[in-house]
């Protein structure tokens, strides 16, 4: 019998460490050990309970007095059914399919018994004993499988070119460097089963023939480089890193570097820039980084996603990996489901399912239930995807056609409060302020797109504006030096082509219609006041003014609205439009 504890960032986030150290002091004889986040982020702190006999019990949402209550269930070996997952949470994940994702939530990250327990290291021995370079390269490519971090060029294209480019030194990368708003795939991945990635590299290395790695991830993940850094210890400790792996001529060595937070460094030729030292700034392709990367030297990357389904790939065979998906996407996709949605968390499915499969089916549908209203898919380079093509299929060609992009795998979805004016103006004010600067069109004319949005946002819309935005944006894109100034219009592009009603409203009429953009609201006291007295007590500002027993009102050119009003009024007499 043993207890996990989901301990990965969104698990201590929700006090997961207290909950840890309850069941070890209130528990006899039985080990309490931590996992990584299993996906179901909105049932954080889950506890699972195994039995001998192979069952478990999973309790959710634990705090510390449920946690007590669960030790003393536990030593007197009764279950509290109370606190237990319902089936329905439980269709969260049986509703997937987890490759990826395999061990996550499973195993002890932190122990490599565990991942060798379940098939950890036996990929990279069958590559060392029955495969050489071009067999192993050769089931890449059966697979089908693409890089996950948003471009999705075929993987093994890019294994082939860095192995045929001659080098006297061949280098393996793992982009960590995950910044899109509301991503966190990657994370959960190196918190939760660090080994996976580790090895996925070293595969990789082995079929190129590199003889060192570098992991570069996010300063801002501390316990992924931690978890990381006790995994390649104990792959050194256990003769799969260093000299002569496995009794072979293999070797490989891995280190960490730990990024500044840069968003442009995703892009891999500024993320070797800043490896090397430099500023964090792309360059012009061709010469790829497969011929000349780091250092100039014949380098390969992919990221966290794509290294760990390598193992799995290499284990059951790329055709495995191929019957999943869609004939030009193939495999399965860890998405970040977060915004309005009532099961937020890490959700992986098959290529080829639909939208609002994985809202819906999955993630339990919106918020309050609120009327859907789009999805933002690809971050803040992708695209807001609206109510009527929710049946689009996730795959890199049909997402495309919507003018979204499948990106790292951010999925933030929207409800009818908010405005997709002024979330084109959030996602344009992320990339104006991670631009690196270096080409023109970038620089400045995303910076002229933001002034604009905030302009319409502000009230101050003029006629012309969507016009302008759907030129600069088509002229920023094509002018752009990397991916970041490319797809950065693409936010716009999307809110103008299907939500132009609203910016038209915000334009001709000053109004926002999802009541979201201070700027353009009006307060005024309806007929159902009693005159309580209530939102003039709680006015920051006194705007709010009349007598006691009869109906107050609002002077507009003192109110700030802060929406206090609203929040106090018990009667419903607060008019907001």
């Amino acid at each position: 019998m043993k207890i996990l504890v989901g301990a990965g960032s969104c698990g201590v986030a929700a006090g997961a460490n207290k909950v840890i150290k309850i069941l070890k002091d209130e528990i006899n004889d039985i080990p309490v050990e931590t996992t990584g986040c299993i996906g179901m982020c909105f049932l954080e702190p889950i506890v699972d309970v195994y039995h001998d006999d192979g069952s478990k019990i999973t309790y959710v949402n634990v705090t510390e007095e449920i946690a007590k209550e669960i030790a003393s269930s536990i030593n007197e070996n009764k279950i509290l059914e109370k606190f237990t997952i319902s089936s329905d949470d439980k269709n969260f994940l049986d509703k997937q399919t987890r490759i990826a994702l395999r061990n996550c939530g499973i195993i002890e990250p932190e122990k490599i018994e565990d991942y060798k327990q379940n098939n950890g290291y036996k990929a990279i021995e069958k590559c060392i004993k029955e495969m050489n370079s071009d067999l192993v390269i050769e089931e890449i490519k059966k697979s089908g499988l693409k890089g996950r971090g948003g471009a999705g060029f075929p993987t093994w294209f890019k294994w082939n070119q860095a192995k045929i480019s001659k080098g006297d030194k061949k280098y393996i990368i793992c982009n960590a460097d995950e910044g899109d708003p509301g991503a966190f795939m990657d994370r959960a991945v190196l918190e939760g089963d660090p080994h996976s990635v580790l090895e996925g590299m070293m595969i990789g290395a082995y079929a190129i023939g590199a003889d060192e790695g570098v992991i570069y991830v996010r300063a801002e993940y501390p316990l992924a480089i931690k978890r990381l850094k006790l995994a390649i210890k104990q792959a050194e400790e256990n003769g799969y890193l260093g000299e002569n792996i496995l009794g072979s001529n293999f070797k490989f060595n891995i280190r960490i570097k730990a990024g500044a937070g840069a968003f442009v460094c995703g892009e891999e030729t500024a993320l070797i820039a800043s490896l090397e030292g430099e500023r964090g700034m792309p360059r012009l392709k061709p010469p790829f980084p497969a011929s000349k990367g780091f250092w100039q030297k014949p380098t390969n990357i992919n990221n966290v996603e794509t290294y760990a389904n390598v193992p799995w790939i290499i284990l059951s065979g790329g055709e495995e990996f191929s019957k999943l998906g869609t004939l030009d996407s193939k495999g399965t996709k860890v998405f970040a489901l977060t915004g309005k949605i009532k099961k937020g968390g890490l959700v992986e499915i098959p290529m080829g399912d639909t939208i609002r499969d994985v809202i819906f089916s999955i993630g339990g549908g919106i918020k309050e239930d609120k009327k859907f209203k789009a999805v933002q898919m690809g971050g803040p380079s992708g695209g807001c995807i609206p109510e009527r093509l929710l049946d689009t299929t996730i795959d890199y060609i049909e997402l495309s056609k919507t003018g979204a992009i499948m990106g790292s795998g951010g999925m933030v979805v929207m409800d009818e409060t908010t405005c997709m004016v002024d979330m084109a103006r959030f996602f344009l004010n992320f990339t104006c302020n991670e631009s690196c600067g270096k080409c023109i069109h970038c620089r400045i004319g995303n910076k002229r797109l933001l002034e604009i949005l905030e302009r319409i946002v502000n009230g101050d819309g003029r006629e012309g504006d969507i016009e302008l935005l759907e030129d600069l944006s088509v002229k920023i894109k094509e002018g752009s030096l990397c991916g970041l100034g490319q797809t950065a219009p693409n936010p716009v592009l999307t809110t103008v082509k299907y939500f132009r009603d609203e910016y038209e409203a915000h334009i001709k009429e000053k109004r926002c219609p999802a009541k979201a953009c201070t700027a353009l609201l009006k307060y005024s006291i309806n007929d159902k006041c009693i005159g309580c007295s209530l939102c003039a007590r709680n006015c920051p500002v006194k705007a709010i003014t009349g007598k006691v027993k009869e109906k107050f009102n609002i002077n507009s050119e003192l109110c700030i609205k802060c929406n206090k009003c609203v929040t106090v009024c018990k009667f419903g007499a607060i008019d907001v439009d």
